[in-house]
């Protein structure tokens, strides 16, 4: 069992109707056929979306992801129309809110992996092969790839994995045409944006993008290039061999998964809530990421 310890109810909105509450966002649609995307403080770990939110995260996601859209403009659009707040909408959605177009969306989890850790580490120790991309003998934990794949994985609902696969598989779902847009468009964002965090002192060995259709044209939706979608590395502390520091939930998987949170992450029971050093130092991971990305002061 897993999904939410506590689904929360969504916002009522005067000209708003709620679509859809996920594991950090909730979405509506506006009088004008405008998705309204709102960025939520909520905080998943293993399969489950926790009890105790971290303060600014969803300010944190949606300013990110707004300053990497307009650094990626040139590779392919994007779906924001406007950040302004919707009329009635409460104060706290200042910052954390975004007007999108409603697109035709691809049921695809488009990965890029510039380095081998996570599912695709745990893959490659089995089989040498990533997604079915076969990979050099060698590699171990943290070691950079020879040049970036697309290691694909199909959606899964709360509470369930994600699960990884084939590059075919994604081309039968899909459509040939599409699958090969879905891979072009990932390792070309990927790769602008590996380059940009290199020299911003910062590994992105990993990440994952959301696309749909406009007009029969392909765009890039939901959040990129945060926290929550990519896993971020100090380079200065980057090293093969072992799992390494990152700016993301590393602190509240930590603790989870230590007896002193006293929970079995394989039973059936829902974790309990985050104390409060642990809120505090995954809060300031995700503003030092914004601030070494971005260059600009979080306030």
């Amino acid at each position: 069992m897993s999904g939410f310890v506590e689904k929360p109810e969504p916002v009522e909105v005067p000209g708003l109707v709620h679509l859809h509450t996920g594991k950090v966002r909730d979405l509506y649609r506006d009088e004008a056929g405008r998705l309204v995307m709102v960025a939520s403080d909520r905080m998943s770990a293993y399969d489950w979306v926790l009890p105790t939110e971290i303060p600014d995260k969803g300010r944190v996601l949606t300013q990110l992801s707004l300053w990497w859209f307009d650094r990626l403009t040139d590779l392919l659009p994007n779906h924001v129309l406007s950040t302004e707040l919707p009329a009635g909408a409460p104060a706290d959605w200042a910052g954390r809110t975004l007007i999108c177009r409603s697109l035709d969306m691809v049921p695809v989890e488009c990965v890029a992996r510039g380095y081998l850790t996570g599912s695709g580490l745990a893959e490659y120790r089995q089989t040498r092969t990533v997604c079915g991309l076969a990979l050099p003998e060698g590699l171990t934990d943290g070691s950079e790839l020879p040049s970036p794949i697309f290691t694909p994985a199909t959606k899964a609902a709360v509470g369930e994995h994600d699960e990884n696969v084939s590059y075919e598989e994604v081309a039968r779902q899909v459509g040939a045409e599409t699958a090969t847009q879905l891979r072009q468009a990932t390792l070309a964002v990927y790769g602008r944006a590996r380059d940009i965090a290199r020299d911003r002192g910062i590994v992105l060995a990993d990440t994952k993008f959301e696309f749909g259709f406009a007009d029969g044209e392909l765009v890039l939706a939901d959040e990129v290039l945060t926290p929550d979608s990519s896993r971020f590395w100090p380079a200065e502390e980057w090293e093969p061999g072992h799992a390494q520091p990152s700016f993301d939930k590393q602190f509240v998987r930590d603790w989870l998964s230590s007896p002193e949170s006293g929970w079995d992450r394989h039973g059936e029971l829902p974790p309990p809530p985050l104390p409060p050093e642990v809120v505090e130092r995954t809060r300031s991971k995700y503003v030092e990421a914004y601030e070494r990305l971005t260059g600009l002061n979080w306030s």
